[in-house]
């Protein structure tokens, strides 16, 4: 069975689309000397990132409640877990040619790859998903406190192990979202899709014609949501090294 598509969730998603490329416009100018930001270390810049990469995972969540809801099939499940699968062995091959030093290797869609097959398993867990939700969280802050206690957990910093996110120092990569704490943001987003469709389905509702059209917008950003973000980041490089290349061949343009 055919099933419209949800305007509210995939504009949510198109909302992560939109400030993600702002974000990461901001980072490409400054690889290129057109900013000068730290964007490893100042505020500004990292809890951008934290917030853009939680709207995506609970949008993922959400997701996956209403597939679940609909009774979506195993075989279409997998069928999209290969395409994120596949998306995230590109990023790894583009930015190791890019940043061979500290390529990505467990990035957004590595990690949600993995966090997508936990979250489905556990997708009929109801309520205890905002206690998983919690304890992945919380888990982050306990293995800061228990490296500190026990300094042999170190072998837990080893690349082998760091995706499981129970490091003590960040991994140098360009991109890094492991298990713990991320895992807790998409079970939120199951359980809290599991209560909006149970609570208040209409959220969810399909709209033909959304009230706002900003909404609309955003909304058909978000059904392109993998294709976009495999392509946003090509297109803004190449756009500014054929900027670089301009102002080498008239060194008068600003």
């Amino acid at each position: 069975m055919a099933f419209p598509r949800l305007d509210f969730l995939d504009a949510l998603r198109g909302l992560a689309i939109v400030w993600m490329t702002a974000y990461h416009l901001c980072f490409d100018l400054n690889h290129f000397g057109y900013l000068q930001q730290d964007f490893y270390a100042n505020p500004l810049w990292t809890w951008q990132r934290t917030a853009i990469v939680s709207l995506f995972l609970f949008t993922a969540g959400l997701g996956q409640a209403v597939a679940v809801e609909r009774r979506q099939e195993w075989h279409r499940f997998w069928n999209r877990w290969r395409q994120v699968a596949g998306a995230a062995l590109l990023v790894s091959a583009g930015s190791y040619a890019m940043y061979p030093q500290s390529f990505i290797y467990f990035g957004v869609l590595h990690g949600m790859a993995v966090m997508l097959v936990v979250v489905r398993m556990t997708a009929g867990w109801g309520r205890w998903l905002w206690l998983l939700g919690g304890a992945a969280i919380a888990l982050k802050f306990m293995a800061d406190g228990a490296h500190a206690l026990w300094p042999a957990l170190d072998f837990l910093n080893h690349k082998a192990l760091n995706w499981l996110g129970l490091v003590s120092r960040k991994p140098i990569t360009e991109d890094y979202v492991p298990l713990i704490p991320w895992l807790g943001i998409m079970w939120w987003g199951m359980a809290a899709g599991n209560w909006v469709l149970r609570q208040q389905p209409h959220w969810l509702a399909f709209q033909g014609q959304p009230a706002f059209p900003a909404i609309k917008v955003l909304a058909g950003l978000g059904r392109w949501s993998l294709s976009y973000y495999l392509l946003h980041q090509p297109l803004l490089i190449g756009l500014l090294m054929g900027l670089g290349a301009l102002k080498q061949a008239w060194p008068f343009l600003p």
